[in-house]
């Protein structure tokens, strides 16, 4: 695997400089009680993953055991030890979602990436998850995709999901297909 790794913030940056970086982090939180989760967090949003050398160093400088730090990522479904894809694929398979068509949405973001929930495009472009529910269960049934949210995604819709974000910097902030659209 590549040294490098990028920033959504601040372009291309080696993994030795974003664990110079999470330093800075850790000595702004070390004596804060509860700082566990707050601390992963930044660290993902830094490396986009959280790498065993970070979880190493959070472990260590938090006085933690690496085990229970290696529990709590592995407990939360939103942290994750493998790199992610610039744009993050999250269906919703919550009960509204399902009912109105989720299963056969994920199933086309499956066969239009080529990846299973849980792996990243080999361009590292998409990553693929599964969700609970994004609040928009009026509108099922809802994907999002890094921060926007679709409602009422078709699955024969899929592909021209994925064309926007290959295509361009950054979608329209929500996308809606009317219900019974093509």
């Amino acid at each position: 695997m590549s040294d490098v790794k990028t920033c959504a913030c601040c372009g291309e940056v080696s993994e030795e400089q974003l664990l110079l970086q999470l330093d800075d982090v850790l000595a702004q939180n070390r004596s804060k009680e509860g700082a566990l989760i707050p601390v992963l967090q930044i660290a993902q949003t830094m490396f986009g993953y959280l790498p065993k050398a970070a979880l190493k160093k959070i472990a260590l400088t938090l006085g933690k055991p690496y085990s229970e730090v290696a529990g709590v990522v592995g407990f939360y479904s939103f942290f994750s030890t493998m790199p992610r894809g610039k744009h993050l694929v999250r269906v919703c398979l919550g009960t509204a979602c399902y009912v109105r068509g989720g299963k056969q949405v994920l199933e086309s973001f499956r066969k239009h990436l080529g990846i299973d929930v849980g792996q990243t495009t080999e361009d590292r472009m998409f990553s693929l998850e599964v969700a609970r529910c994004f609040g928009a269960c009026g509108l099922a049934p809802a994907v999002m995709i890094d921060d926007d949210i679709h409602q009422r995604v078709k699955a024969a819709r899929v592909g021209e999901i994925i064309d926007q974000y290959r295509k361009e910097k950054k979608p329209a902030k929500v996308k809606t297909q009317k219900k019974g659209g093509k």
